[in-house]
């Protein structure tokens, strides 16, 4: 169920961004507003970044199979990268345009045109974000997380270009329009580094986040379960634990293996989609 809301919502992101695209781009190619068409190309990583969410989301929920054992989570953490890196050179891009229009400047025209379809795209794309934003938490899905924050992203530049467009409209201070390039970015370019950070470090087999963390050992002390050498990874919306659990050296197997499996299913009632491994070791 989680894995056909997850495509359905990714579906929902690539046809906004097909549609924006094409406003934007007309718009400014009519216009000639180099802020405007900093924003058509914005909304084409965009899309580029909701068709590889939606096969990333498609390929983690496969089952685990013989290549992959512990199933296919990281593929959502290798589409941030991708996406981030995307973003990097569609910001390189828009700081070429806007320097470009800084030496050889030029008067945008139909400004008004502009104005709407940024305000328009601001809102669609505020509408989405929050779906995406909901189901991302909902799943645990670093895809879908990714693409919610390129159009929150989209969003703040839109309304930027939109309030600035309108600027120029009133006063006819021309050189605002590179300027407003090249603040959509700078905005770009901090929201790729932090969609970096967040996609990449689980590729490395990073241990949870401290507040999982934090709530994992806290459901163990509360269970009164002595153990040692705790591990834990995250992979996608997967997540992983090993422990060591001590227990009394003249427990039976059944008396161990019935533990184990109370420890086992408390947890999959707190952590979705986890798997627990569980060592006992006889404690002396």
């Amino acid at each position: 169920m989680s894995t056909s809301l997850k495509k359905r919502t990714a579906r929902l992101s690539v046809m906004s961004n097909s549609l924006l695209i094409i406003m934007k781009l007309t718009v400014g190619i009519i216009s000639g507003s180099v802020s405007i068409l900093s924003e058509a190309i914005h909304s084409s990583l965009d899309l580029v970044a909701a068709i590889i969410a939606f096969f990333a989301v498609k390929i983690s929920g496969t089952p685990a199979d013989d290549r992959h054992p512990f199933g296919h989570g990281k593929v959502e953490n290798v589409s941030g990268v991708i996406e981030a890196l995307l973003i990097f050179a569609a910001s390189a891009w828009i700081v070429y345009e806007a320097i470009s229009r800084f030496i050889n400047p030029g008067a945008p025209e139909a400004l008004g045109f502009g104005v709407l379809v940024m305000a328009v795209s601001a809102v669609v794309n505020t509408l989405v974000s929050r779906r995406l934003y909901k189901v991302a938490r909902q799943t645990d899905s670093v895809a879908l997380e990714a693409d919610a924050l390129h159009l929150k992203t989209d969003v703040i530049t839109s309304a930027g270009v939109a309030i600035g467009l309108a600027l120029i409209w009133l006063t006819g201070w021309h050189v605002l329009d590179p300027i407003i390039a090249l603040a959509v970015a700078v905005i770009i370019i901090y929201e790729s580094y932090m969609l970096l950070r967040k996609a990449f470090f689980p590729l490395l087999d990073t241990a949870l986040s401290p507040d999982e963390m934090n709530k994992l050992t806290g459901i163990l002390e509360e269970m009164k379960i002595n153990y040692h050498d705790l591990k834990t990874r995250a992979a996608g919306h997967q997540r992983f634990v090993e422990l060591h659990l001590d227990v009394p050296p003249h427990d039976t197997i059944e008396t161990i293996h019935g533990q184990c499996d109370v420890i086992e299913e408390r947890l999959r009632r707190e952590f979705r989609d986890i798997s627990v491994v569980i060592h006992p070791e006889p404690k002396h």
